[in-house]
């Protein structure tokens, strides 16, 4: 994160980046959360990765190239570089949305890794937000084209809708934990029945893994 802010011509434009909509809301003397600059980054980051993966996969169809981009765009692994990158240490939050898990919460990092792409095009242009890309969040290609390019709950809603059902739905049936480091219990239903149950950190991992039991069970039928 060091280096990241030393790149930097404009350091404002980083501390913009670094700022989350609460701060704003707790310093009325901050004009500006990172909303702009998420929005521009999340456009500047769809247009990068397409291009590297068009120009890395000549012989793929565009069903492939889309799959594959949302599995490196996505909110689930932002925030993993943003947690590699330790982003979260360096946002600046209200006290209650620190005091809420703010700091892992993967969707503000996730945002914020948009926003700082959005800050490096500003910053130094196209070529140095490519570089940022392709060091961080394109680096391991060759370990996501081994996985499924689906998540769980895509390919269960897939398998379940191919069968004439109705989409899953998903329940959150327990909360438990303090605010900082809640676990979410999640039921999949289809078919009329509860399916399987997942855990997780957030309702959206616990849904993904209640859908990851659900397509092992079917796997298994």
């Amino acid at each position: 994160m060091e280096n990241l802010f030393n790149n930097f011509k404009n350091k404002e434009l980083l501390r913009q980046a670094l700022t989350h909509k609460s701060w704003v809301n707790e310093h009325p003397n901050v004009i500006q959360s990172n909303e702009r600059l998420e929005f521009l980054g999340d456009a500047v980051l769809e247009f990068i990765v397409s291009s590297i993966l068009y120009q890395k996969f000549p012989n793929e169809e565009e069903g492939y190239l889309t799959a594959l981009r949302s599995n490196l765009v996505n909110t689930t692994n932002l925030s993993k570089v943003a947690l590699r990158l330790k982003i979260g240490e360096a946002i600046q939050l209200s006290k209650g949305e620190e005091e809420t898990g703010g700091r892992n919460n993967p969707s503000i990092l996730a945002d914020t890794v948009e926003a700082i792409i959005g800050a490096i095009y500003l910053d130094s242009g196209i070529e140095t937000a490519k570089k940022f890309i392709e060091e961080n969040i394109t680096n391991n290609l060759e370990e996501k084209i081994k996985q499924p390019l689906k998540d769980p709950k895509s390919l269960l809603q897939e398998i379940v809708q191919a069968k004439d059902l109705p989409a899953p739905k998903y329940q959150v049936i327990k909360e438990e934990g303090p605010d900082h480091a809640k676990i979410f219990t999640v039921e999949v239903i289809f078919d009329s029945k509860v399916q399987a149950i997942g855990k997780g950190k957030n309702k959206s991992e616990a849904e993904q893994e209640a859908a990851k039991i659900a397509l092992n069970k079917i796997n298994q039928q």
